[in-house]
């Protein structure tokens, strides 16, 4: 091996020599830091505290018991059926994974229109906004949108029974699991396809082109080459619509009509009947949770490529 040319090794003597360098560095990561910790890590810790603390009906109590964790899991251990925590946690898991399926196969669907059916650049960047159109509204109206669209006396409900499709009035189109799925579907979609366009638009053309050469057909190709190239992606989409959805109460609250259940609605009931430790315990178990389906979704790839 030869040896390192002189300019090279003046290069890093200077850099080594330099020690504002590291300094500067520290100044420039100092204000990201700073909000980090400000607004995350402190609120976390005092969420994590107080979690710790007893109540009654009148005033917070500081201390440290395990009495509002021993509430939340009281009668699990009972083998001949779930408690309502567990419950809970299944049925808000239900919509998580229903809501991901369907918003990965809408997304995967649309992103793939937009990368490798349309060619023109402009063409693409004008469908991209198109998608984006339904999010320049609030999430509530777009959710309250759909309410007169699938009520007992909605427009989907009188359109089917002037075409003598049906006598009565469906009743599960709204306040049922129905409308909370389509109208999760309806808001997260977007989250699920971003990323993965993102990542098909870097897949390199020519690796189409030399499997399209090689014989492969078309789901051939999109198998074993799209899907792999875009895995990022589909794990960035699947962490943000599985976490909002599993934190998520306005929405099971208006589509389910305040009659389903979900941890961040019990969360939601809690504080408003000011019981903030035994809140502060429900979130520190769902923060647990989505950590670890997020830890579980970011051994599959490495998401540092992608940012």
């Amino acid at each position: 091996m030869s040896p390192p040319s002189t300019s090279h090794t003046a290069a890093v003597a200077a850099v080594a020599a330099a020690p504002g360098r590291g300094i500067a560095a520290w100044w420039q990561a100092a204000p990201f830091t700073a909000v980090f910790v400000l607004f995350f890590l402190v609120p976390l810790g005092l969420i994590l505290m107080v979690s710790f603390w007893d109540f009654n009906e009148y005033e917070l109590l500081p201390g440290f018991t395990f009495k509002n964790y021993l509430s939340i899991f009281e009668g699990c251990g009972d083998t001949a059926d779930l408690c309502t925590t567990l419950r809970t946690y299944l049925s808000t898991l239900k919509f998580s994974l229903l809501v991901w399926g369907i918003t990965l196969v809408l997304g995967f669907a649309v992103a793939y229109f937009l990368a490798f059916h349309v060619r023109s650049p402009g063409m693409q960047t004008l469908l991209f906004v198109l998608c984006t159109i339904p999010f320049w509204t609030s999430n509530v109206i777009r959710m309250i949108s759909w309410v007169p669209l699938l009520g007992r006396n909605g427009l989907v409900n009188q359109t089917l029974i002037d075409l003598h499709l049906i006598q009565t009035p469906i009743e599960w189109l709204l306040f049922s699991d129905f409308s909370v799925v389509l109208a999760f579907v309806h808001l997260y979609t977007m989250f699920m396809i971003v990323p993965i366009f993102n990542s098909m638009m870097r897949i390199d053309r020519s690796l189409l082109e030399a499997a399209n050469d090689s014989g492969a057909s078309g789901w051939q190709t999109l198998w074993n080459v799209i899907v792999p190239l875009s895995r990022t992606g589909i794990i960035i989409g699947s962490i943000f619509v599985i976490t909002i959805v599993m934190g998520d109460f306005v929405t099971i609250g208006v589509m389910g009509g305040q009659q389903i259940a979900s941890v961040g609605k019990i969360i939601q009931v809690q504080t408003s009947y000011l019981q903030f430790p035994l809140a502060a315990a429900n979130a520190v178990i769902l923060l647990a949770v989505v950590l670890m389906i997020i830890y579980g979704l970011t051994r599959l790839v490495d998401i540092r490529k992608e940012l």
